[in-house]
């Protein structure tokens, strides 16, 4: 009897499961169908913000929808992120998180209670951009090296602004301090736009931000760029020396990708990541991105989550070694 009841079981499954799976509605098939919205930690005018506006545009035009940016800087990425753990998991809100929130928040937060695997699905990768040492003209310094030189030669050294405690600019400041000894204090400010405006009115000496955040005021006139950090010249500033061109190997990418709160259904991130990978192919988009020393490039969902776990190994003992983790304050000279 039980051997006959377990071969109607079976029987019952085998029917059962199938049409289950037919009866279940595919989300992906009219999504998006109201507006999409996309977090970034970016402040208006930076890098991440530049960047998400472009993307969101795309794919506004392919999905018909709406696609608009909310801005949350602060906190060195926990502002951005606390906003899009909290988020529904149905889609419509995305978030374009930095190599900032995976690298430097936990170790800076270890007990802050999101995880950046555990809360979030990764769509896709988005691009990745060097990023860049200005100072003002006024300056008249020539090179980084003899910026460096010059740092040092001042009782008080120069103040650098860049994007609050434990960003990748504030990183990229610090490891250049380490390497070359260069006399220089991190100054924090909330986005590109307001430590522009303090470099114009002499108050700081360099700023560090991302090409992108700083190429409208290089052509300008109002920054003169030092070098990117990166171990090649970007196309559209081509007469920009690399800092890797005075310090063999100096390199600091940012790199932006694209999640979604954790169970997100698949389909929505297959559809998501298909789109995206598809906008990001098309000529005008990448021609800005370039434009803006910014490199797309199309990766899977698992091939993000790979490339995401390379990155966390590779930098968090940087973070560590610079002492960036022990304090939520610069570190000191």
């Amino acid at each position: 009897m039980t051997s006959a009841f377990n071969r109607r079981m079976l029987c019952f499954s085998a029917v059962a499961l199938p049409l289950a799976a037919l009866s279940r509605p595919a989300v992906a098939a009219g999504y998006p169908s109201r507006p999409v919205r996309i977090i970034t930690q970016g402040a208006a005018g930076s890098g991440p913000d530049i960047i998400a506006r472009l993307v969101a545009d795309k794919l506004s035009r392919l999905w018909q929808q709406p696609v608009t940016i909310l801005n949350h800087p602060g906190a060195g990425g926990v502002t951005a992120a606390r906003a899009a753990v909290a988020a529904e998991p149905d889609g419509y809100t995305l978030y374009i998180p930095t190599i900032t929130t995976f690298v430097i928040m936990p170790e800076i937060q270890p007990d802050l209670p999101i995880g950046m695997s555990r809360d979030f699905v990764h769509i896709g990768f988005v691009a990745e951009t060097p990023m860049m040492f200005g100072i003002s003209p006024a300056m008249g310094t020539g090179s980084l090296s003899e910026f460096v030189a010059r740092t040092r030669n001042r009782p008080d050294g120069v103040f650098y602004a860049a994007n609050s405690h434990g960003s990748l600019p504030h990183l990229t400041g610090e490891m250049l301090r380490k390497q070359t000894g260069a006399n220089i204090t991190f100054v924090p400010y909330p986005g590109a736009l307001a430590g522009l405006q303090d470099l114009a009115g002499g108050r700081i000496g360099m700023i560090v931000e991302s090409v992108g955040a700083l190429t409208g005021a290089v052509r300008g006139g109002s920054v003169m760029p030092l070098a990117v950090a990166s171990t090649r010249r970007v196309p559209s500033l081509p007469d920009v020396p690399t800092a890797s061109e005075t310090l063999p190997g100096f390199e600091a990418l940012g790199w932006f990708v694209l999640s979604a709160p954790a169970k997100t259904p698949a389909d929505i991130v297959q559809r998501v990541n298909q789109d995206l990978n598809r906008v990001l192919a098309e000529a005008d988009l990448v021609g800005k991105l370039q434009d803006l020393g910014a490199f797309p490039r199309s990766l899977s969902p698992t091939e993000t989550q790979a490339f995401i776990a390379k990155e966390v190994r590779q930098w968090r003992p940087k973070v560590r070694e610079l002492g960036l983790a022990q304090s939520g304050t610069a570190p000191t000279r």
